[in-house]
């Protein structure tokens, strides 16, 4: 994954980064896949999707599966491209930061 370093304030906030995270490792994502993956109570993820969403980084899907509403929420090309731009400014902060110390440094 590599992508021009742009850091979104937007994705980067907890939440929303894991979410965009498990959304770029799939197609389409089930919303209550989502909520029990993440842990999030069905409002929090609803708004979460909705910042998305308005961002125009996350596109909602809803129907049904016999009676019952279904949810679904895919990451947007905009999205994926925010989301590779956004990983590619953290590695970028790492590396600048010298942060490639062995694991029993970090512990002095």
């Amino acid at each position: 994954m590599s992508g021009t370093p742009r850091f979104d304030e937007l994705i980067h906030a907890p939440t929303r980064l894991s979410l965009v995270s498990l959304l770029a490792a799939t197609e389409w994502a089930d919303f209550r896949f989502l909520r029990d993956t993440l842990g999030l109570s069905d409002s929090a993820l609803s708004k979460q999707l909705t910042t998305l969403e308005e961002a125009g980084y996350v596109e909602i899907r809803k129907g049904f599966v016999g009676k019952r509403a279904r949810t679904s929420a895919q990451l947007t090309p905009q999205g994926q491209r925010a989301f590779t731009d956004h990983v590619a400014a953290l590695q970028k902060i790492v590396a600048q930061a010298g942060l490639a110390v062995l694991p029993d440094q970090l512990t002095h």
